[in-house]
């Protein structure tokens, strides 16, 4: 295995409830009420744009920029485990390790900055740097790019079916942890795990 590809919400950093309570707060000044099971059931591992396009039926990215701004003021790297940190540590020592996210780029540098691990990701896939969110594989398919590794040669890490889809369909081997959806949505993956650890991305960097 020559890269690692890891999403951002809900696998590296472990904060969906956290999104889940930020939409439901926006949507709700919107006159549009979020429950927790309307979030895992419908939202949850899709891009910011989509949520909101999907759950008020219209773009609106001046409600995008205030969930931007709401998860920096809320977000302090903590939801980032311990065991995700070391997780990535031990697999950067040994090959280039990606984020591949349908967050913005604001959102996601300041928590890996709070959590340490910076230093540790090579490149960072965002919702800045595409046009098509999960489950399309643009993102997988810009970060296999940047890295300069075939698909065969990188495995992935994803909690949702849509980011389950978008790396399976950019070729790359998935494995999925239960962090945000049951197992049972997840059975498109390759593996599942329960969260992002060392045995699990050794497992994977140990894959031929």
């Amino acid at each position: 295995m020559r890269a690692l590809l890891l999403d951002f919400n809900g696998t590296l950093s472990d904060d969906e409830p956290l999104l889940c309570r930020i939409f439901q707060e926006l949507f709700a000044e919107e006159g549009r009420p979020l429950t927790d099971e309307e979030y895992y059931a419908r939202l949850a591992g899709f891009s910011d744009r989509e949520i909101v396009h999907v759950w008020l039926g219209r773009d609106d990215p001046a409600l995008v920029e205030r969930k931007i701004e709401r998860y920096r003021e809320l977000a302090d790297g903590s939801t980032v485990t311990a065991e995700a940190r070391e997780a990535v540590a031990y697999a950067a020592e040994r090959i280039p390790v990606a984020v591949v996210s349908g967050s913005a780029r604001d959102e996601i540098e300041p928590v890996l900055a709070k959590a340490g691990l910076t230093h540790a990701i090579t490149a960072i896939v965002s919702s800045d740097d595409i046009r098509r969110s999960k489950p399309d594989p643009e993102g997988y398919m810009i970060a296999l790019h940047l890295l300069g590794v075939p698909p065969g040669d990188a495995a992935a890490v994803e909690d949702s079916e849509a980011g389950v889809a978008a790396a399976k369909a950019a070729g790359v081997y998935c494995a999925a942890v239960t962090t945000t959806l049951p197992v049972e949505r997840l059975s498109a993956a390759d593996e599942v795990a329960h969260q992002v650890d060392r045995d699990l991305i050794a497992g994977l960097l140990s894959r031929s």
